[in-house]
């Protein structure tokens, strides 16, 4: 604010809290002073949310002792941050190849922000184009979000999911689809070794990296129960 702006303002706050007044000519002039060397970098409006007669309006509502410049100054600095806080950096339009031309313009961005010239940034503007699509889409179109060769690499780690996955490539039954007889493994989970002691009880809890053999029937017949519906 400059010193005209800055007299506006005392004469408002004057007339909200008569305190404030200075009737004297130099200790007029020297409040203004004082205030617009604190108040030097805070706008008296802005576009976009602040309003340096709200401040002033709060500060006379919430507090008992007079207003001061750094109150203002305080105010004006935590609105500031606030809309900081919520702006996500937009992708610039400059060349990603020219480092320099980028960093400008999200200075620019914020800077704009930060003075009240411009909204903040919502998350979803992050991404430039269009409107995001569906996920499920993205994926018919790219196939899948893991890469072949990072697939073929973890297959060694996940027996299972491998698994599953080649039955469906070959078009045939999952057998995780339906829950197993013998070892009675849910739906979803793979079958585990079970071996019968001397005494007839089940032993064994080792996870087997195919399914039992009738659990693939049982998924086979499942299958063409269906079909022939």
């Amino acid at each position: 604010m400059d010193r005209r702006q800055v007299a506006a303002v005392l004469a408002y706050i004057g007339r909200l809290d008569p305190r404030t007044i200075r009737a004297g000519t130099g200790e007029a002039r020297d409040q203004i002073a004082r205030w617009q060397e604190l108040l030097d970098d805070v706008p008296f409006a802005t576009a976009h949310g602040w309003d340096v007669r709200e401040a002033i309006r709060a500060h006379v509502l919430d507090s008992p002792y007079p207003i001061l410049p750094v109150d203002v100054a305080r105010r004006w600095r935590a609105h500031r941050r606030d809309r900081l806080d919520r702006h996500t950096d937009p992708t610039p339009g400059a060349d990603p190849d020219d480092p320099a031309a980028w960093r400008a313009e999200l200075l620019r961005s914020r800077n704009a922000v930060a003075a009240g010239m411009a909204a903040p940034s919502t998350h979803r503007q992050i991404t430039r184009g269009d409107r995001p699509r569906d996920v499920e889409e993205r994926l018919r179109e790219i196939g899948s979000c893991i890469p072949p060769a990072v697939r073929a690499e973890l297959a060694r780690y996940r027996p299972t999911r491998a698994a599953r996955e080649a039955a469906i490539d070959e078009r045939v039954p999952d057998a995780l689809d339906v829950q197993c007889d013998w070892c009675h493994a849910r739906v979803g989970s793979p079958c585990r070794q079970r071996r019968a002691s001397p005494d007839g009880a089940a032993r064994g809890n080792a996870v087997r990296a195919t399914p039992h053999p009738s659990r693939v029937d049982l998924a086979a017949a499942r299958r063409d129960l269906h079909r022939a519906v």
